[in-house]
């Protein structure tokens, strides 16, 4: 397949579904706004996770997830077509690691599902999170729940797991799509954030730990 230019291959039909927005004049619509600045003026991307002062942790790491949310959504949408029932009957990170599907309706226990499946129930699940007021509020003076940064977590580990599964087994997609630079990039900063702020546990890291150092950072 020729190499497609970025505009065509992250266009917006390609999405599972629409992204989701921060409301202009808000205290974290100005974060985004932030931390899109900073990605765009080429500092170091160790540098651009970090907490700017007098920010809350919790609004910093709100923006993240949602952020992150509609560019692996945006990612793993672009190279669907190649992630099928019949070349993905099982979401895994190679031979050695399996993920099952476990939810608090559906699927009360541990689930093998295929590739898409996984990937589909995955972004509604985050979808439905990232718009509960009760656990991502947007009103002025509302808090986020104890459970705030434990529920990221979650979301967050399960997001790194569609980056295994794109990098072992459609990267050469990604590559054909002439995509590689974007998806490296995003990896990265995603990397860089979930580790300055322990976010995600170093086992569920491991797929990925042989990456080439220039890539892992």
């Amino acid at each position: 397949m020729m190499a497609l230019c970025l505009k065509q291959v992250f266009n917006k039909d390609k999405t599972f579904r629409p992204r989701k927005k921060f409301e202009p004049g808000t205290q974290r619509f100005e974060l985004y706004k932030k931390a899109q600045a900073s990605l765009k003026s080429g500092l170091d991307l160790k540098a651009v996770v970090q907490l700017p002062p007098g920010e809350s942790i919790n609004d910093w790491i709100a923006v993240h997830v949602v952020d992150f949310f509609n560019r692996i959504n945006l990612i793993y949408g672009t190279m669907s077509e190649y992630c099928t029932e019949k070349s993905c009957p099982i979401m895994s990170g190679g031979l050695k690691y399996e993920y099952r599907w476990q939810d608090d309706s559906k699927y009360k226990k541990p689930t093998k599902l295929s590739a898409p499946q996984y990937m589909c129930m995955l972004m509604d699940w985050i979808e439905m999170l990232i718009n509960n007021e009760d656990i991502f509020p947007t009103r002025i003076g509302v808090p986020f729940p104890k459970q705030f940064q434990q529920v990221c977590t979650k979301i967050l580990t399960r997001l790194f797991r569609v980056f295994v599964h794109v990098y072992i087994h459609h990267f050469d997609s990604i590559i054909n799509m002439g995509a590689e630079a974007h998806v490296n990039t995003c990896y990265k900063h995603f990397y860089y954030f979930i580790r300055e702020f322990s976010l995600v546990d170093h086992r569920e890291l491991e797929p990925l730990v042989r990456m080439p150092q220039g890539l892992r950072g």
